[in-house]
């Protein structure tokens, strides 16, 4: 059996469809009263739109009812999927803990109730009977002023034993107007000793070579080796790992067709860039992070060579795996080993 680092998943999006129907069905009906059932509703949820921003107001229709109340929840069902269908080791999980605060409160309210997001969200995955390694990242937001994003920065530096980086989230066609504020946010959270990883080089909308130096993973990354391959001799020197969630782009309208995936992973092996396969938004998708590599296989994409080679990246590249050099490889064969001598192995 394979295990699997899960290095980009937004809370908002890993709902899988069925739970989110109960949910609904359970505690808020007239959401889902203008299907006529589930079968609808899946449909609507998981569909291909247009444009990423299309596809990320499906976000707020998940956002409004993940509150400090209900996270648990979602969280649970999060793991145990991730636990029993995906074989996950380890999962990071992203979002904006702003946007899970009471609309109804001011600014300075919704701040301050960030923390108890974050703590909330910390307990609800320390699951014993689903034993995934967890974190969080922080998503600024490009919906949210200066104040808000830099206080989530603040909020990650002083909650480590749940937080591992910041990123940003909201699209990155909306950098250029307030690149300066963005540059001077991640240099914060750098000098704050914070882990950094942001939605960059998604889209032919959102390339800004001057935010890379500030990032150590880069959310995506896909127009580099599409559009700008001369820039991946830089991102290899800085060690950065892209986070490649091939789904996503067909969902959104970035790809028409996922074979086009193959020059990416060819350059970023070719320029010696590790690749780390996510699934972004799993339950929008409605995927699971196995289908994501066994799809690249089946498309003659990637082999498996490849493949555990990006398996490997992603327990490397994770923020907070407590053993991020021990390739997966390694990981796999402690599976069939007595626990008192993989302990012991893990601990060398």
């Amino acid at each position: 059996m394979a295990l699997y680092a899960e290095l980009h998943r937004h809370l908002g999006g890993s709902v899988v469809p069925r739970v989110l129907w109960r949910y609904f069905e359970r505690n808020s009906s007239e959401m889902i009263s203008r299907f006529a059932e589930y079968s609808e509703f899946e449909e609507f949820y998981t569909r291909p739109r247009n444009t990423l921003d299309e596809y990320l107001e499906l976000h707020t229709l998940v956002e409004s009812v993940q509150t400090v109340e209900t996270l648990p929840y979602f969280i649970y069902r999060l793991l145990r999927g991730a636990y029993i269908f995906e074989n996950l080791a380890y999962l990071e999980l992203r979002y904006t803990p702003y946007l899970r605060t009471p609309d109804h409160l001011s600014q300075s309210e919704r701040i301050d109730k960030m923390a108890e997001i974050v703590k909330v969200v910390g307990k609800a995955s320390q699951i014993s009977e689903y034993p995934i390694v967890t974190s969080q990242i922080l998503c600024m937001h490009t919906r949210l002023p200066f104040e808000v994003n830099k206080a989530i920065i603040d909020l990650a530096a002083q909650n480590k034993q749940y937080v591992c980086g910041v990123d940003v989230a909201g699209g990155d066609s909306y950098y250029a107007d307030r690149m300066e504020e963005w540059i001077s946010l991640y240099d914060y959270a750098r000098s704050l000793g914070i882990n950094t990883t942001g939605h960059l080089y998604e889209t032919t909308a959102g390339c800004y070579p001057q935010l890379l130096p500030y990032l150590m993973r880069i959310g995506h990354g896909i127009q580099i080796p599409l559009l700008y391959p001369e820039l991946l001799k830089d991102v290899a020197t800085r060690g950065q790992c892209l986070e490649v969630c091939p789904t996503t782009y067909l969902k959104t309208g970035t790809l028409e067709d996922i074979r086009q995936l193959k020059l990416v992973f060819d350059r970023c092996f070719d320029a010696g860039v590790d690749i780390a396969i996510c699934t972004d938004n799993a339950g929008l998708h409605n995927v699971r992070l196995p289908f994501e590599y066994e799809n690249l296989l089946t498309y003659d994409i990637i082999n498996f060579q490849q493949l555990q080679a990006c398996q490997d990246a992603a327990f490397r590249h994770a923020f907070a795996w407590p053993y991020s050099q021990r390739p997966v490889s390694l990981l796999n064969g402690l599976l069939n080993t007595e626990p008192a001598k993989a302990l012991a192995i893990m601990e060398s």
